[in-house]
């Protein structure tokens, strides 16, 4: 048996794989599952304590619910991204006061977009 590692979109996975000898196996072992992909922040802490929110992920605006100015809670959706034909929830993940919204509805981003951004 051989051990490599295995980085797949920056997540690495131990696997361990069987040499064959004359096309035969021995009695197939059950493999550990993958250790779970490192999660994507989709926020961060910016300049003097502000959040500021990114794209988790490419894709398209399909809505953006919050202007400058607007008092949010932590869990209101501010954005709606369309991403492989579902749309996902960008959600406050603090309470706050919207900065900036640096998208609008129909422009299509990139992963790590910043879309809004909290005080």
């Amino acid at each position: 048996m051989k051990t490599y590692n295995i980085t797949v979109n920056g997540a690495t996975y131990v696997v361990t794989v069987e040499e064959v000898a004359n096309g035969t196996a021995s009695a197939p072992v059950a493999a550990p599952a993958p250790a779970p992909a490192p999660a994507v922040a989709p926020s961060s802490v910016g300049k003097a304590g502000s959040v500021v929110i990114k794209a988790p992920m490419p894709g398209n605006i399909m809505k953006v619910n919050c202007t400058v100015g607007d008092t949010v809670k932590k869990g209101d959706v501010l954005v709606v991204l369309e991403a492989m034909k579902m749309e996902n929830d960008i959600c406050a993940p603090a309470d706050g006061v919207v900065a900036s919204v640096d998208v609008s509805q129909g422009t299509t981003v990139e992963t790590d977009t910043v879309l809004v951004t909290l005080n």
